[in-house]
């Protein structure tokens, strides 16, 4: 397995970039609604797939249930917004536009879990919303 959190994290961005065109080309024939419950129904047997074959106890927590859930909840929202913006518009807009959810999570970070907020920092996020405008016009 990976050990190192870039190479998840790459493996991720590659993941998600497929996706979003692939969830574009599969709302073409089918309901954007559909194909949302279709991929991501997909998606948790593969998450319990990997939990299938990975050497590690499940832990249920209240806590962590209940984050769990919440986590699900705002996924599931982030996911109809999005197939819904495919429905309406461009594929490249709507996926460089949701892409900034990073900036929404840096935020939330910061305010809430006091995770520093150095001036290098600050600058990535301005240039990266800067791209995103850029490529989404």
């Amino acid at each position: 397995m990976l050990a190192s959190p870039l190479a998840w994290a790459l493996l991720a961005m590659l993941a998600w970039g497929v996706w979003a065109v692939v969830a574009n080309v599969a709302t073409r024939s089918l309901s954007p609604e559909f194909a949302m419950v279709v991929s991501y129904a997909t998606g948790a047997l593969l998450a319990a797939g990997y939990i299938g074959v990975q050497p590690i106890s499940i832990t249920l927590d209240r806590e962590g249930l209940f984050f769990a859930v919440l986590a699900g909840v705002f996924a599931g929202a982030g996911t109809i917004a999005f197939y819904a913006g495919l429905k309406h518009g461009r594929t490249g807009i709507v996926t460089t536009v949701s892409a900034l959810y990073f900036v929404v999570a840096a935020i939330i970070g910061v305010v809430f879990l006091e995770e520093p907020m150095t001036l290098r920092h600050a600058a990535g996020v301005g240039f990266a919303v800067l791209a995103v405008a850029l490529l989404s016009g």
